[in-house]
């Protein structure tokens, strides 16, 4: 299946805090639902995805959030389907930068989906 961005374009921001006197990053989604303001943490698949969402970000606070949506039979031939996520920005240039990301708890998945399904 081919990726795809979010028809009314969702944004992964990111912020800065401190922890033990180091700088970091957190990276979000922000939404409201049912009139209720949301936030769905965000985070790369391993530790070292967050220097390469650092590459993708480059200078700015925020990117573009991007579905990849996919389809698989189980074992019993019920077809499963959701989708995978990614954080891209594209340079002046052209050149796009893209690291695959996921939210951070089941609680994130949850608010992610309802986000999407509105």
């Amino acid at each position: 299946m081919e990726k795809k961005a979010v028809e009314n374009k969702i944004v992964v921001e990111r912020e800065t805090y401190e922890r033990n006197g180091k700088s970091y990053f957190s990276y979000f989604i922000r939404g409201n639902i049912r009139g209720k303001d949301i936030r769905v943490l965000i985070t790369p698949p391993d530790k070292g995805g967050f220097a390469v969402l650092d590459i993708v970000f480059g200078n700015e606070m925020k990117a573009d959030l991007v579905l990849n949506p996919y389809e698989m039979k189980d074992e019993t031939g019920n077809i499963i389907k959701g989708n995978t996520y990614a954080v891209r920005s594209v340079d002046a240039d052209g050149t796009v930068y893209e690291c695959k990301i996921k939210p951070f708890r089941n609680s994130d998945k949850m608010l992610l989906n309802m986000l999407l399904n509105k």
